[in-house]
């Protein structure tokens, strides 16, 4: 395995995240606490997401300035995607002279899902793009994601109106990676499994449009006229109003609803715990920690088969994870429901699998991608 021993030397990092909340924080902190190399946060509050990438860079560019004045230059910029990388090197030109630049892909703003009433705006998605032609290596969260962005990239330049870039995509896919978001897993190791009397049904993610709650809503609600016995645990943010969908599935779930709303963390992973299977109906997703955590924990998935989740599921397992149309995630819920100890299985297969998403695995495999290809005897 590749560890940061590898490395001749240990780096100093600044770590750049201008949207410092939710994932990309755990992100940020977790890289921080795991990494061998001396890692340096640079954030601001995780509001105005529009903002924070036209201009987050010019008060991050400060900050670095100051840090390099009182303790020394920086060996590596790790940059997460809210970030104009274009704009921070321009402005932090004198303080980071020969560092190493890496971009770190959380999401894109080319592909992921607008608002039905949201104008088509090009200026979030050509930040990326300027983002990557700046960095010295770009990393993608998943293989889907990075071929997603590529597959869409070329028609997104064919929309300017001249010296369209084109002729520089191989230059930036050459030197793109792909490497899972680090999830803090073995903390949910030293909590005890809860047997339930009757299966425990998680939806552990946002409740927005881009997660598809709807969905997810009318399947519990055809498996209880079903007369299917399961409760529902409901976790994760959701909108200051409460969605109608939301309303409606507490009306029909009435005691059933074992939990409804915000967990604070040690809360949260019992919660993951006590789980027995756990729902997404996503119509955007580059990574899954919701379920990547999950299913570590013990939940059986049931997932669309689409998006990420093909590769964060081992095919062996598709036929009986992974729905295609809303009446297999119904199907899909039923059999995870009623079959405990095939459930039980394929839990215990899957894993492993998760497991390799725990930051002790991931984080020296970014220690040796920010310390780049010298560290390795390479050019």
């Amino acid at each position: 395995m590749l560890s940061a021993e590898m490395t001749d030397r240990t780096r100093r990092i600044a770590l750049v995240e201008p949207y410092l909340g939710g994932s990309h924080r755990a992100w940020a902190e977790g890289y921080q606490r795991h990494s061998a190399h001396d890692v340096e946060l640079f954030g601001l509050p995780a509001i105005h997401w529009k903002w924070r990438m036209q201009g987050g860079h010019v008060t991050i560019a400060r900050q670095i300035e100051a840090a390099v004045s009182a303790c020394g230059p920086f060996d590596v910029v790790l940059a997460s995607s809210m970030t104009d990388v274009a704009g921070l090197l321009g402005l932090a030109r004198r303080s980071l002279p020969g560092a190493r630049v890496v971009l770190y892909m959380h999401e894109n703003q080319l592909t992921f899902p607008r608002p039905e009433h949201d104008r088509d705006d090009l200026t979030y998605a050509m930040t990326n793009w300027t983002s990557m032609l700046a960095a010295d290596a770009v990393v993608f969260n998943s293989a889907y994601h990075r071929d997603e962005w590529f597959e869409a990239l070329p028609g997104f330049l064919a929309r300017l109106p001249d010296h369209r870039h084109t002729r520089m995509i191989r230059a930036v896919a050459e030197r793109s990676v792909v490497l899972p978001v680090g999830v803090e897993l073995r903390p949910l190791d030293a909590i005890e499994r809860v047997a339930n009397e009757q299966p425990v049904v998680l939806w552990n993610q946002r409740w927005e449009y881009d997660k598809g709650p709807t969905e997810f809503a009318v399947a519990i609600e055809q498996l209880v006229s079903d007369g299917v016995e399961v409760d529902v645990a409901v976790a994760g943010a959701r909108p200051g109003e409460e969605p109608p969908d939301l309303r409606r599935l507490r009306a029909v779930l009435g005691e059933r609803l074992v939990h409804d709303g915000h967990a604070d963390l040690a809360g949260y992973r019992h919660l993951l715990r006590r789980a027995d299977v756990v729902v997404s109906t996503a119509h955007h997703e580059f990574f899954g920690v919701a379920i990547t955590e999950a299913v570590h924990a013990g939940a059986f998935p049931v997932l669309p088969n689409r998006l990420v989740y093909p590769e964060r599921i081992p095919a062996p397992h598709h036929r009986v994870c992974l729905y295609d149309t809303p009446d297999g995630l119904v199907d899909r819920l039923r059999w995870a429901i009623t079959h405990r100890r095939e459930r039980e299985r394929v839990v215990a297969e899957l894993r492993p699998v998760m497991a390799r998403c725990d930051w002790s695995q991931v984080a020296p495999r970014y220690d040796v991608t920010c310390a780049g290809p010298e560290a390795l005897g390479g050019a």
